[in-house]
Formats: C-alpha cells, structure tokens, sequence
C-alpha cells in the first residue's frame, strides 16, 4: 500500500515538473545551456576575490578588486590604479593560484604573486566600473582642477579603506605600475597617506609636452591619436580606432595635419583632443601638470624606486627629468633610487633577454624583478632587515653588464664630458675641424617625409608592428635617402663608454621660416659579426630625439625662423648607458621629419601647426654648419 501510495507521488510530482517546464518554456524553443548567474566553484583557489566600492570624499564610488592570499596573516598591501580595467587584470586564469589570474602591464607574478602580497587593483575615476567622470591624466588639484579630488585624494581615500577593511594585512601599503599606472604611483607622493610606504613608478607618465606620450620638444606624436580616440572617447573603451589604409603613412599623409584627422573621426568631441590642439606650445596648461615639477614642490616624503627604459618607445623622458629634479634636493634623495635597463616600454616586467634583433645575453627583466624590485619592496613592506639595492643600478649596453652607482652623472656637461665634432665629408671626431668646414646640406620635402619605421608603417596594436621594438630597429633603411645626412667616424681602436645624456649643439639655416631636426646617436657594428651574421653593418640608435625649430629660444613662446639664418637649436638627447665596442663606428644622423610617429612640419610658420593647411607644406633646404654642431657625451 505504501509503495503504490509514493508511486502515484513520484508520477503526479513528474506531471507537475513536465507541466511546469511546458509553461516555463515557449513551444518550438530549447532550454539554454548557460545559466543566468553562473557560480565559479572556488573552494579550491589560493586566494580569495573581493570586488568592493570604495568611497571617496565626494561620494563617487571607485571599483577595487582585492586579491587575498588564502591563510594570509600580517601581508602587505601592493596596489596600482588603473585606467585599463581591473577586472581585465585579475580574470586571467589557467589555475586557481593567484599568480594564474593575474595578467596586464603590472603583474609582475614572480614578485607580486610569489611575494604573499594583498594585490589591489582599482579603476581609476570614471574608467570602467568606477563611478565618476575621467580625465586623462587628472589635474592634481590647483590652478587646472578646482575640484576637492584628484589622484592624490583618490589613493589616500582608497588607502584609508584599505587599512580598516583588510584584516589580513600588517598594514603597510605600497603603488606601483607602469606608463599611467605610473603617473597615478607618482600622484600618490603628493600629501601620501601614512601607510603608504613604498612607490615604484615605472615608465610614468610625467611630461607629456616636453618628452613623454603627446609631445617630444614641440612636435607632436601624431600615432597617439587612435589612443586618445579609444581611450578618452567612452568609459569602457568601446569605441574603436579604424583606418581604410592599412600602411600608416598613407593614412595621415593624406589627412593633412593631425587635427584634419582628429576632426575627421569626431574627436572635437573629445575634452583632452581639444587642450592638446589650443595649447601646442609649452604653456601653463603643460606647466602646471608637468609631475616633476609639482614633486619637487610637495618633497619625496616616501621611498621611491623610478624604473626607466632604455628604449622606450612611449615615456623615455619623465622618470629620468624627475630623478634630477629630486636628486638636487637633500631630503627627497634620501628616498630616491632608479633602475634602468636594456628594455622598452614595460620591457622589465617580461622575459628580456633580446629586443627586436639586440641580444643582452641574459634575461635582464628577470634580473630587476629579483635582485632589484623585489627587495625594494621587502625591505619596506616586510622586513627592514633585507638589504636594499643601490641607489642607482643600470645595465650597460655593449658590454651586457649590470652595474651600480650612489647616483647618475650631473645633466649637464660641466665637467666629464667629450665633444662629438660633425666633420667635413660627412666625417664624425673628437677634434674640432676648422672654422670653415662649411655646410652639409638637405632638402627636406613635407610630401615625401622620412619614415620611422620601414614602409608599410604598422601602427601599435596592428598584428606584426615593431611599434615594441622600433627604437632599435636598423637605421640603414635611412641613410642611404638623400634628405637624411650622415656624419661616420674611424672604427674605433677601444671602447668608448657614455652614460647620460646626450647635449646636442646644432647650427643650422632653412629656406623656409620654420623646420623640425631629428638627431640620432648610432652604434655602427662592424661588417661582419661572426657570433650573429645578421648584425653586420647594423646601425644601432643609441639615443635620438627631435626638437620642433619655432620652440629654439622657448617652449613656451614659438616664433618663426629667419630664412637662410643660421640658428643654434640645442637638446638633450634620451638617457644612454651604452658602450661602442672596438670594431665599431659612431654615426650621427640628421633629418627633418620622423613620420608618422611625429606630425609634419610645414616648413612655413604657421599659428597652430595642428591646423596647417595644405598649402603651407613646402620643400625647404637645410643647411647644417659642420664647424658649430656637435654633441657632448658624458664619458667614463
């Protein structure tokens, strides 16, 4: 009897499932595989997530993922801030330990993960999830941002949180990240929360007029647009650069000037497109967000470590200029130290025993995170007793060695310096020609620019683009144009050592009344290289820079050039730590346009070179005074 009675159960229990799917579910449909919510079954992970909100002093809401270690008991905090989506740097994941889901410019695993830290990634204010509006490279409070909050605010805020919300931590916190994850360790030294122990801005964001992303001497980064356009248009990046042209060269060729372009896409739309286009001179709105000069204002109160690249393609300048401005103050070197090395941009973070064809023949990424990053981080956020690494420890090229110092050589060439004279019949020397060595000239024509990388130019995030490695790219594909003038020296007898930067000092006339000049510093191997035959007659650029003529007297007030005058256009070239091996040449070159990584110089003067129109590009011949140029290098 009882089982007939759980018979009839289990069938009228059947026909009301079946009668409850029929109504669930439309006719002529299936059910879906995919749950609404799915559950990750996380038990077994070594850590635990947390995905909060944390309140700033306004009331906005910033989006904090916050990585535990499982079992972690007194760990410090590491943190970055980030305008490129937490959630896309803690949701990698092959297995459940921490170092799996990690992924992005700051996940140094081998640190980070291996290290026991809390990792805490943030997006920054109004980027993806975090509440607010974005600004690019936010104003630190003061004459451009009227505001109660700025970065500085922001990671004191979040720090705040931190501390009282993360029992598992001793309570000490340090930044770091890298290009603007940089820029936001480097806002975090301004009014620093007294948590905050340690900061390790690498290739930062500093100056972007001067030498960083948007500007190098007045010449504007013209393949930065499609960043400003992705990165400044939406919160989350939705929109998309997109070109009919797939060689880059064509594209902004044939678009005119780099605001005709920005317009073209709609980026009038746009607050950051539209400061760069009214301010291309170095005026108070470059001024007063240039972060090396606000730090030397506010005083290193933290231990710093800045991480600079070699050949970064991106920021070379603004950790070099704020380490010089901070090492002139007694108070803040006392909290400064600097690490270079043989990378580009982020190339610390990585394996990097070779970039593009150069090989250093060890694995200097691996090098820096474990001899250099991960004591510094120790030694402050752990245990004090662990030693730290030097104040300065850069590895030389050439040589392939790693080296360390209690600081870089002086910025200018008072003293320890050897004079690189151009020659006549395109020699290169360290004895001064004669007064009338007389001119080398060019024709520099704004319709056939010269090329910074060999045609097609493909652009940074295009499949196979040596945007990553450009800068040590083979620059014979150049010097053999005509509109590219080459100065060579002997083959050297023995080792010629520099370290800083270089000073360029050089006189030159145009016919026209404004012009650009590029120099570079070449490492010239010899013919044959028997340990890797593709290295013989390489052309290495050491260093190179371009300096926008109307800007030779001041950054901040351009004028025209006088036509077939000479003038003295001086700039320092990018930190080098490099030595020319025997056997080899050094080689300087010099042209008037580095395209399209830089916008065309009309080469007639013009109000707002953004704006140029068509018909002020004009050919125009450069006369270069071989008895009054050269470079002074500081030598060892």
């Amino acid at each position: 009897m009882i089982m007939k009675k759980l018979l009839l159960l289990s069938a009228c229990l059947a026909t009301f499932s079946s009668q409850a799917l029929a109504q669930n579910t439309p006719a002529g449909s299936i059910d879906p595989d995919m749950p609404e919510h799915f559950q990750v079954q996380n038990a077994s992970f070594g850590y635990v997530r947390k995905d909060v909100m944390i309140p700033m002093r306004d009331g906005a809401k910033l989006h904090t993922v916050i990585l535990i270690p499982k079992g972690a008991h007194n760990a410090p905090i590491l943190m970055t801030r980030t305008p490129y989506s937490a959630d896309r740097m803690t949701s990698y994941a092959s297995s459940g330990d921490m170092s799996s889901v990690l992924e992005g410019y700051d996940s140094m695993t081998d640190v980070i993960a291996d290290g026991g830290y809390i990792r805490v990634i943030q997006d920054v204010r109004g980027k993806y999830k975090s509440e607010g509006r974005y600004v690019m490279n936010r104003p630190m409070r003061g004459p451009l941002n009227s505001t109660q909050v700025d970065h500085a605010t922001d990671t004191w805020d979040t720090i705040e949180w931190l501390v009282h919300n993360t029992p598992e931590s001793n309570g000490k916190v340090g930044i770091l990240g890298i290009s603007y994850d940089g820029f936001t360790a480097v806002t975090a030294l301004f009014h620093p929360h007294p948590a905050l122990k340690v900061s390790v801005p690498m290739n930062p964001m500093i100056d972007g007029w001067m030498g960083d992303d948007w500007f190098h001497n007045g010449a504007f980064r013209e393949e930065n647009l499609p960043y400003i356009y992705t990165q400044d248009a939406t919160p989350k990046n939705d929109e998309k650069w997109w070109s009919n042209q797939y060689d880059a060269y064509d594209l902004y060729l044939n678009a005119v000037s780099a605001g005709a372009l920005g317009k073209s896409r709609g980026m009038d739309q746009i607050g950051f497109f539209r400061q760069i286009t009214t301010h291309p001179a170095y005026d108070s709105w470059w001024q007063n967000q240039a972060m090396d000069k606000l730090l030397a204002r506010e005083g290193l109160k933290v231990p710093t470590l800045l991480v600079h690249s070699l050949w970064d393609q991106e920021d070379i300048y603004g950790d070099i200029a704020t380490y010089y401005t901070l090492e002139k103050q007694p108070a803040s070197a006392a909290n400064l130290y600097i690490a270079m090395g043989p990378w580009n941009h982020g190339g610390e973070r990585v394996e990097a025993s070779v970039l593009g064809d150069i090989k250093f023949r060890s694995d200097t990424g691996y090098y820096f995170r474990k001899k250099i990053l991960a004591p510094f981080l120790a030694h402050y956020l752990k245990d004090s007793t662990v030693p730290l690494p030097a104040r300065v420890s850069a590895f030389r090229t050439g040589e392939n060695i790693w080296e360390t110092a209690s600081k870089l050589p002086a910025q200018d060439c008072a003293s320890g310096c050897k004079t690189l004279h151009l020659e006549p019949g395109h020699g290169l020397g360290f004895s001064a020609p004669g007064p009338d060595a007389g001119t080398a000239q060019y024709v520099s024509d704004p319709d056939h620019p010269v090329p910074y990388i060999p045609r097609p130019v493909l652009t940074k995030g295009v499949k196979s683009s040596p945007w990553g490695y450009w800068l040590v790219t083979d620059q014979r594909d150049v010097a053999s144009r005509p509109d590219v003038l080459t100065f060579t020296s002997e083959t050297l007898a023995k080792p010629l050592t520099i370290q800083g930067q270089p000073q360029v000092h050089l006189t030159a006339s145009t016919t026209g009344t404004d012009a650009d000049f590029v120099v570079k510093l070449i490492d010239v191997y010899p013919d044959q290289v028997s340990s890797q035959p593709e290295m013989g007659g390489y052309q290495l650029m050491v260093s190179a820079d371009i300096l926008r003529g109307r800007y030779r007297k001041s950054f901040e007030h351009p004028e025209a050039i006088p036509a077939n005058t000479p003038q003295l256009y001086k700039m320092a070239l990018p930190f080098s730590n490099h030595t020319f091996l025997p056997g080899h040449k050094i080689m300087v070159q010099v042209q008037s346009s580095w395209f399209p990584l830089y916008d065309r110089n009309p080469q007639t003067y013009v109000d707002n070179i953004f704006f140029a129109p068509r018909e002020a590009y004009k050919s125009a011949t450069m006369s270069v005074d071989v008895s009054n140029s050269w470079i002074d290098l500081h030598t060892k």
